[in-house]
């Protein structure tokens, strides 16, 4: 699987935040995970990548994520709930990965993610999708 780094798109980069829990990549209106082996994301976790995107991109720019699973981890699906609880707000979400483990963890976000999950089995198709999802966005706006 391809790393954020080694594509040619990794040029267009603002800002990168390394945490104990993995990489986020932030370009404009774009965040790119990717989180380290083992890791079990939880809301704690999800703040700090919340507050830097809210820092770096700002509040009330469209926001599109892409979970780039290029190691095993899992994530609190439940954890969704809070998300939405404090009011927060991504308008498109995708993933990249094709280990059994991000398909099984796929499957239970859906469950508690509002909107619909878009997967990918290339990191440069999920980055153009996004991309296209922002341009609309701000053409309805």
């Amino acid at each position: 699987m391809k790393r954020v780094r080694d594509i040619e798109f990794f040029k267009n980069i603002k800002e990168i935040r390394e945490y104990e829990f993995g990489i986020f990549y932030f370009f404009d209106g774009l965040v790119i995970s990717e989180m380290k082996e083992g890791v079990t994301m939880d809301w704690n976790m999800a703040k700090k990548a919340v507050a830097a995107a809210h820092e770096v991109i700002g509040e009330d720019k469209p926001i599109a994520y892409i979970s780039n699973r290029i190691n095993n981890y899992y994530v609190v699906p439940s954890d969704w709930v809070k998300f939405y609880k404090n009011r927060h707000q991504l308008n498109f979400y995708s993933v990249v990965g094709s280990t059994k483990g991000s398909f099984a963890s796929l499957i239970l976000e859906r469950m508690f993610f509002q909107n619909s999950i878009k997967q990918f089995s290339d990191l440069e198709e999920a980055i153009a999708w996004s991309l296209a999802k922002i341009e609309e966005q701000k053409e309805l706006a």
